[in-house]
């Protein structure tokens, strides 16, 4: 299985990347891993929000299970998104895709069309805060799976 991560936009804070890159090495040793960083266009307008749903829906692979951070979507605890990770590499899933959109959201038509919208808290962060953390969470639900100490 491999993990994609799709985001717009650059982690312009040297020492969130540095984070990233560390939990990205540590997944490495469970999963394949890749990033995707798309150009961010910084138009706050629909044709904006439209341009960027599209570079991020032209970024997905078919067959690929998508999950989309979003605010409004479902939030698990670290067990259930172990359990999800499992039930993927039970069913054969060869790619799972996590997408963080830019700032000013995506298209409406988009998000309905997700395989699944995950919450990482009722809290707002920033994008670049949410990538240093589902890159954690994903590291950690895998510790869980493997019964890892650094779960505790």
């Amino acid at each position: 299985m491999r993990f994609r991560i799709i985001w717009t936009g650059k982690t312009r804070d040297t020492r969130l990347r540095a984070l990233i890159e560390d939990y990205a090495e540590r997944l490495s040793h469970f999963v394949r891993c890749e990033v995707v960083e798309l150009k961010e266009l910084g138009r706050s307008d629909k044709s904006g929000i439209d341009k960027d749903t599209r570079r991020i829906s032209d970024a997905l692979r078919p067959g690929a299970v998508t999950v989309l951070l979003d605010p409004d979507g479902v939030q698990w605890t670290s067990q259930q998104l172990a359990a999800q990770v499992q039930s993927w590499e039970g069913s054969g899933t060869k790619e799972v895709a996590f997408i963080v959109g830019g700032p000013n959201g995506l298209a409406d038509d988009f998000k309905s069309k997700v395989t699944k919208r995950w919450s990482l808290s009722r809290l707002t962060l920033t994008h670049e805060m949410a990538r240093v953390l589902l890159f954690e969470q994903l590291y950690r639900a895998y510790t869980i799976v493997h019964g890892l100490p650094y779960q505790k």
